[in-house]
């Protein structure tokens, strides 16, 4: 199989990911100098993937920029549990999938992921909608890089309606939530399923939108961030906050089952998770640490756009916690 499919708005779409991949590695490699993604090309008749992994960098402890189109006869059920009416009709699928999981303790991973599905039909116009977003899920908490990430969404949607990001935001508070612990991943981001404003092209706009706002959002936080000094408490900690992460991914995220349900490739489906990782038993934070303050501050639902510069200051400020 080529890297086209036969859904012909999936070429279109195919394409644009296809280059917001090679932006994205390439901004990484160039903040993580001398590290490289590999890529490991994959193509059936039916399916046609990109991953690429960069792994052991001195800024991204693990980044993965997955890219994949396929069509299949049948959507997983995943997929059906928002359209059961598809449930006889073949689709057309393409999508874009970012994770970084940074070494450094005080930079947060990152997430984002845009896809699209085409079901044609012989009898109607093919039905069609996009789903994604993105989320920030920091170990440290800086407000000012939260305020940075959550206005520079506002920005990518407010072209497309005013209350787009609220509605997004919304979504995201909602779903990057781990409901067995009672608290978010992170501090969200925007997050979309099931997505059609009045057209095709309309709504592809604001997917470009999106796309090109990750970068923006991230890279000044890494670079802000990457140097910071840290000890084994920090290490630690970071650890025991990845451990949230894979929690959500393999018990909520409706993407992996996806993945899993449609046989894609185990391993790129996997590729999300964090290279190193700890569970530790009863863990709570210490009273008036900044891992206190990340739980009581920055892993609850918060207006970030409503905050003034006044009110920021900066979580891990206090360099004595390192060891």
């Amino acid at each position: 199989m080529t890297n086209d499919v036969r859904g012909s708005y999936v070429i279109d779409v195919g394409n644009y990911l296809k280059q917001l991949q090679d932006s994205i590695c390439a901004a990484f490699e160039a903040a993580d100098p001398g590290h490289h993604f590999r890529e490991d090309l994959f193509s059936t008749e039916m399916h046609f993937a990109r991953p690429r992994v960069l792994s052991d960098g001195a800024v991204f402890e693990k980044a993965v920029v997955n890219f994949s189109q396929a069509s299949a006869r049948q959507l997983p059920p995943a997929a059906l549990q928002l359209r059961p009416q598809l449930a006889d009709r073949s689709f057309d699928f393409t999508s874009l999938s970012v994770i970084a999981h940074p070494a450094n303790p005080f930079v947060p991973a990152a997430h984002a992921n845009l896809r699209f599905f085409e079901a044609p039909s012989e009898r109607s116009s093919p039905e069609w909608w996009f789903g994604g977003g993105l989320d920030l899920s920091p170990c440290y908490g800086f407000e000012e890089d939260a305020i940075h990430w959550h206005r520079n969404a506002y920005s990518a949607c407010k072209a497309f309606g005013s209350s787009l990001y609220s509605q997004f935001k919304r979504q995201c508070d909602d779903y990057f939530f781990l409901p067995h612990r009672g608290e978010p991943r992170g501090i969200g981001g925007l997050f979309f399923d099931n997505l059609q404003l009045d057209d095709v092209h309309r709504t592809f706009a604001l997917i470009r939108s999106i796309g090109n706002a990750f970068l923006p959002g991230y890279l000044p936080i890494v670079l802000r961030r990457k140097d910071h000094p840290f000890g084994p408490r920090e290490r630690a900690f970071q650890l025991y906050r990845r451990g949230r992460y894979v929690e959500f991914n393999l018990l909520c995220d409706r993407g992996t089952l996806f993945g899993l349900q449609s046989g894609r490739r185990v391993e790129s489906v996997l590729a999300a998770l964090p290279p190193v990782v700890a569970w530790t038993y009863q863990w709570h934070p210490d009273s008036g640490s900044e891992e206190e303050r990340l739980c009581q501050v920055f892993l609850k639902a918060k207006d970030w756009l409503a905050t003034t510069s006044d009110e920021v200051s900066v979580i891990g400020h206090n360099t004595n916690s390192i060891s």
